[in-house]
């Protein structure tokens, strides 16, 4: 908390509000120094305040808010306004904002890995028809570890599959994935296990299940 308030008048509203830290008697100066400060240390910093002197530090912070029933001055240099003027929707925004951060990291690790094994399921199966042999085994024989019934329905099965996957994709895209306040190294790993596992194995499982549905 950074406000221009006395020592004991600011100390008094953060033990009310539960704040651990704060600065009183700040000037705007003060403010703006506080939040370069932070971004320097590679900290992505929010701000939401409402008077005049909160403009500058709302202009150089990387989410503004101001509050609703602020100045003019405040309105203009924040990013957003506050309807509510409650300061705690800064908490709720930062929420939000790691919630699209995830859900967008969720997304696209699960379509690189399934685009990757996707394509070296039915590859090889296209492949083994081009450079067969004889009698039907070619060098390339060893990497259809899907044994699909041809590269028509290899083809067929890959597209299918790709049409229900994004339809399965949309709640998810729609409702986010569920935020917990973890540390940006777990939630990372956590994407990698689930997202990321689970976009390479699903094609193996959802291509052959078609293939041998077509081939049936």
């Amino acid at each position: 908390m950074i406000t221009g308030d006395n020592s004991l008048t600011a100390a008094a509203i953060a033990a009310e509000a539960g704040v651990d830290d704060f600065m009183a008697e700040a000037k705007p100066e003060d403010k703006l120094r506080r939040i370069r400060e932070e971004q320097e240390k590679g900290h992505m910093v929010g701000m939401i305040g409402d008077g005049t002197n909160d403009a500058p530090a709302l202009a150089q912070a990387d989410v503004g808010i101001a509050m609703n029933s602020g100045t003019q001055a405040a309105r203009e240099a924040g990013n957003m306004v506050d309807l509510d003027s409650n300061p705690t929707k800064l908490i709720e925004v930062v929420e939000v904002g790691k919630q699209l951060l995830m859900t967008r990291g969720a997304l696209t690790t699960f379509s690189i890995a399934n685009d990757v094994a996707k394509y070296f399921a039915i590859i090889p199966a296209i492949s083994v028809a081009l450079y067969a042999g004889s009698n039907g085994q070619g060098p390339l024989s060893a990497l259809n570890i899907m044994r699909l019934g041809s590269p028509e329905s290899a083809i067929l099965s890959a597209i299918i599959f790709n049409a229900l996957i994004i339809i399965a994709l949309i709640p998810l895209a729609l409702k986010g994935v569920a935020y917990k306040p973890i540390s940006a190294n777990k939630a990372l790993t956590k994407n990698l296990l689930i997202y990321g596992l689970g976009g390479l194995i699903a094609p193996f499982i959802g291509i052959k299940i078609i293939d041998i549905l077509i081939n049936l």
